[in-house]
């Protein structure tokens, strides 16, 4: 018999997440505002961390506490999709409505990552086969680079160009429904033989941040990319 004192800890960990997200998509719309000591997109970035926080630990309690439940499934699904498809979208939306360019309707290009991001979601939910790899990028792992991407235009005061943004957004929102396999960023054990890929990502981020600073997190996916690909072309 399930114990009443925890059957909604893991739920309540996915709500902490999804309400993370909506924290995110508010202080969107103050990127570039002083809030609280820090910019608006600042708060982006700490929400949207906050949020793959929770992502990890509400499967890691259920899972602890025996308590894994089709509910708690859909509920991490609809969290992830405000948090790293919603939230990171908001944001792009804000700085590139910000810029004023000619073409009012570019900034809306960017409803295309929820839109792809959802679809993502509801592949993976019904695909059993994405176990311990993924088909397409993983939804954490592009909000991850829109926040490495929206770092880099910060820190450097460099925005690209329409046409180059809108291209990016096309090209990581049609990853995530790509048929490309990516393997699981999450460690089932610590062994170095079963998580060599793994490891070269956690080592690449802290150098890349260290280096970089938040836009050092774009070229983490990046590298994510180059070896997942890698990966495939060895194992053919």
């Amino acid at each position: 018999m399930s114990n009443p004192a925890t059957r909604y800890i893991p739920n309540t960990i996915t709500l902490l997440n999804l309400l993370s997200g909506c924290l995110a998509c508010i202080f969107a719309f103050r990127h570039n505002e002083m809030v609280g000591g820090l910019y608006g997109h600042e708060w982006v970035y700490l929400f949207i961390g906050a949020a793959a926080v929770f992502d990890f630990c509400d499967g890691a309690a259920a899972r602890l506490l025996h308590q894994p439940s089709p509910i708690g499934k859909e509920l991490d699904s609809l969290s992830d999709l405000v948090s790293f498809g919603l939230a990171p979208a908001m944001l792009m939306f804000n700085l590139m409505q910000a810029q004023q360019g000619q073409l009012v309707w570019v900034p809306y290009i960017a409803l295309m990552i929820p839109a792809m991001g959802a679809l993502r979601l509801a592949i993976f939910n019904v695909d059993d086969s994405q176990a311990t790899t993924f088909r397409g990028l993983p939804i954490p792992a592009n909000a991850i680079f829109w926040i490495g991407f929206c770092g880099w235009m910060q820190s450097y005061r460099v925005y690209p160009g329409d046409w180059v943004v809108v291209l990016l957004i096309i090209l990581v929102s049609l990853s995530m429904v790509s048929r490309m396999e990516m393997f699981s960023l999450k460690f089932k054990n610590f062994g170095l033989r079963d998580n060599f890929r793994r490891y070269i990502i956690l080592l690449a981020a802290i150098s890349f941040v260290a280096i970089y600073g938040i836009a050092g997190l774009a070229w983490v996916i990046v590298l994510y990319f180059v070896l997942s690909a890698l990966t495939r072309r060895h194992q053919a």
